[in-house]
């Protein structure tokens, strides 16, 4: 009977600790971007891109320099998903990005950044061009909320 009792107060206890949580209000995007960059030593590029985020497409533009291992030039047709948005506004702004890639006329890229919002976009996907690059980059993302349309 006691062990019954000592049950009971366990899983109310349990289940009122499950109602006062609160979820995570995070969501993840759908991220899709096009970039072309050149460089040696220094690169620098840019594109368009667009976001899926709670059922809109917003467009996007992409800027952005590098610093260490790049030489060629490529485009970059890139796929991935954005995490850690608490909402729209966290997707703009300031990435530091570390990603490696290779192309002879094809080959494949792969990038992850992280912006001062805790957003984390992570991408790859196929290259066309000359180019080799290890490098660590800065990337400005600048969103278009006024152009969005539904998803």
């Amino acid at each position: 009977m006691r062990k019954h009792r000592l049950n009971w107060i366990a899983l109310t206890a349990f289940v009122g600790a499950i109602g006062v949580t609160t979820p995570s209000h995070a969501i993840t995007g759908t991220v899709r971007v096009t970039v072309a960059k050149a460089g040696f030593i220094l690169g620098a590029g840019g594109g368009r891109g667009t976001l899926s985020f709670r059922h809109r497409l917003y467009p996007f533009t992409v800027q952005g320099l590098s610093l260490g291992l790049t030489a060629g030039a490529s485009i970059n047709k890139l796929v991935g998903r954005a995490d850690y948005i608490n909402e729209l506004g966290d997707f703009a702004g300031t990435y530091s990005v570390v990603g490696a890639g290779v192309a002879l006329v094809g080959g494949v890229g792969g990038v992850q950044l992280r912006n001062n919002k805790g957003v984390v976009i992570t991408l790859q996907g196929p290259k066309g061009g000359l180019e080799a690059s290890a490098n660590v980059t800065k990337v400005v993302i600048t969103l278009d909320q006024t152009s969005s349309s539904p998803d």
